[in-house]
Parts: structure tokens; sequence; C-alpha cells
């Protein structure tokens, strides 16, 4: 059984190494609002176009105040190429043995083509400045994801 994170509750708290090896904790974004996406795969189509479509939001989103970050369990160097390839600019976070994936419920079993498997499962939390979950968004759909995001927040009529 997955743990689901609710609206109102803390965020777990965790540390995890970017894109460059740099160390960065949700306890040092106190303060500000987080969007935090975790997605299966570096460059992959889906997680591609997730990202990107991140990209394109960043800069309205950094205006009303979110730092975004991508959480997978890509290695940094895989993360950096992903990042470089696709002209991101906000930081992607290597969690390798899935445990911040687990503290937040974004990995468990799902159905791959009619099977069931055990991996990401695609989850975008939303973190108001006191570390406490607005929004946690489960099976998420890749495309059209961040709209509804931007919506969630205000940033769009909904």
């Amino acid at each position: 059984m997955t743990t689901r994170l609710e609206p109102g509750t803390s965020a777990p708290d965790f540390t995890l190494v970017d894109q460059d090896e740099r160390p960065v904790s949700l306890a040092s974004l106190h303060g500000g609002n987080v969007i935090l996406f975790f997605y299966p795969e570096a460059m992959t189509p889906g997680c591609t176009t997730e990202a990107c479509d991140f990209r394109d939001s960043l800069a309205p989103l950094q205006a009303a105040g979110y730092t975004v970050l991508g959480i997978s369990r890509d290695e940094p160097e895989k993360l950096r190429r992903f990042r470089e390839r696709d002209g991101l600019t906000y930081d992607l976070l290597s969690d390798p043995d899935h445990a911040v994936h687990e503290a937040y419920g974004a990995w468990g079993e799902k159905l791959n083509y009619g099977k069931p498997v055990t991996g990401v499962l695609r989850s975008t939390f939303v973190i108001d400045g006191e570390g406490r979950i607005v929004q946690a968004l489960y099976n998420v759909k890749a495309t059209g994801h961040v709209a509804r995001i931007r919506k969630l927040v205000g940033l769009d009529a909904a």
C-alpha cells in the first residue's frame, strides 16, 4: 500500500543532489512555495513533454513565488544531459534509491501495458512556504498537466 500525502500535512523533508551534484534540501527553500514533480525517466517522450511544459511556464511560476524541482531516479550525469538537451532552467534532483519517491507516495504499483509493475507514479506536489502540502496530485498525465497546475495556483482562470 502506497502512502498518499494529503493537503495540510507536512511535506517530508529531503536532501538530494541536483544535476551538478550540489545538495538541495526542501528545508533550504522554507519561506517560498515549491512545485515538486516526480517523473519516471529523463529523456523519455512523456517526461520530456512534462519537463518542457514546466520550462515554458517557469517565468510566471517564479514571478508568483514558486521554485520548480523535478525528481527522478536518474543519476546526476543523465539529469545534466537532459537539462542541457532541452534547455531546462530549473534543477533536477537525483533519487536513485527512490526513498524520497516513497516518502511522497510517488512509488508503487501501476499498470504498464495492462501488467502490474512497481515504479514511479508520475506525481506533483505544491508546497507552501511553511512546508505544508497544498496540492497532492497522483498519477497525472504528462500532457496538459502543467496547465492544470497553473490553474490550481491561480495563474490562469479555472
